[in-house]
């Protein structure tokens, strides 16, 4: 604890000779992104076997007996965003107000959301798999908050937790924010937040639990300390603090795992997980302090901007193309054809959606960022 106390109060880098590494636009770390979510597409096609009728008519473990238990740990995709999300935060807010934040979070997460939701709630409900009009009219306007979780209402695609997650990420960023960022403030916010993730399960205030996010926070953290490696130049506090968020990410990891092993059926490898996470941390601080990052290929811009539509359109909607088409198609193609199809999709949303909108919406609230 001395020699952690000695690491946070040493003498921070200075900002003026050390900010210029930021000008690297680093775009593999678009591409992990883009792993991240194919992870998560794999896991709810192939892995995910908690149904009470399988869209596959059968089991996954049945339809895909080897690729199975290889996509059943898919869902450590979502650790990847988290991991990315606090190293792109940190990058996106740094040298900016507190309203241009909160405006370029806003631009960021709504018009492909929007779209998302509105889309996945008429294909469902064509297909008879919501509740009668009123009732859906009341869950969708709900979900177009995208904060249904707090208020109680179900998410129209399950992958919408992870939103939920973020926002909380975002709230307690902007408190840091509106204090303006400096390296000392982010250390020491992130150590005071490792900290509650240990206090908040034992100190019995549900508020403090549910901000504190001891499963999910661990990799935002990391994100924010790998950013700082980058921004400046790796510290023993960095080092110090991002090996304390590898610990208790893996501390965390058998609660994480649990819900997975539900949705499976079946036991899943603690030392598989725990290389999983350990080489996503190696990856992006592999990207973020090598002068010379490995791929890191201008044309992965492309798989970025893919990567949050496919993420909000795929699961709802390949299951339900996948329970039309199973008997027509071998799983091995129809699962191909999904994913290329939900890619083409994701660009389609962002081209046509998701750029116009931001390019909309941006005159209306520029006065606003200013």
């Amino acid at each position: 604890m001395t020699s952690l106390l000695a690491a946070l109060s040493a003498s921070p880098p200075n900002e003026a000779t050390t900010g210029g590494r930021t000008a690297t636009r680093l775009y593999a770390l678009d591409g992990l992104r883009l792993l991240a979510a194919l992870m998560v597409v794999s896991f709810h096609f192939i892995g995910f076997d908690d149904w009470s009728a399988s869209p596959w008519g059968a089991s996954t473990s049945r339809v895909f007996p080897t690729a199975h238990h290889a996509a059943a740990y898919g869902w450590l995709g979502v650790q990847l965003f988290f991991l990315i999300s606090g190293f792109v935060i940190c990058m996106s807010c740094w040298g900016r107000s507190l309203r241009q934040f909160a405006i370029s979070r806003f631009l960021r997460l709504y018009p492909a959301y929007w779209f998302a939701v509105l889309l996945t709630s008429g294909v469902l409900l064509a297909a008879g798999r919501l509740e009668a009009v009123p009732a859906t009219l009341s869950k969708v306007l709900s979900n177009l908050t995208m904060l249904q979780e707090p208020i109680g209402v179900g998410d129209i695609d399950p992958v919408y937790w992870t939103l939920w997650a973020e926002m909380r990420f975002y709230l307690l960023f902007a408190v840091v924010a509106a204090l303006g960022l400096t390296y000392r403030k982010v250390l020491y916010f992130c150590g005071i937040w490792l900290l509650l993730t240990v206090l908040a399960p034992h100190a019995g205030i549900p508020l403090l639990s549910l901000f504190a996010m001891p499963d999910s926070a661990p990799y935002f953290v990391a994100g924010i300390l790998i950013h700082l490696m980058h921004r400046f130049r790796p510290t023993l506090a960095l080092w110090v603090l991002l090996g304390a968020s590898w610990i208790l990410a893996q501390g965390q990891l058998r609660n994480l795992m649990k819900p997975a092993e539900n949705s499976v059926h079946h036991s899943l490898s603690w030392t598989i997980c725990l290389a999983a996470i350990t080489l996503f941390y190696a990856a992006v601080l592999t990207v973020a302090i090598k002068r010379h990052p490995p791929f890191n290929y201008r044309w992965l811009t492309a798989a970025g901007a893919l990567t949050y539509p496919l993420y909000l359109l795929h699961e709802e909607l390949g299951w339900e193309a996948i329970r039309q088409l199973h008997g027509h198609l071998p799983p091995w193609l129809l699962v191909t054809a999904i994913t290329a199809v939900m890619l083409l999709a994701a660009w389609l949303v962002h081209r046509l959606v998701e750029r116009p909108a931001v390019r909309a919406l941006k005159r209306q609230v520029a006065p606003l960022s200013t």
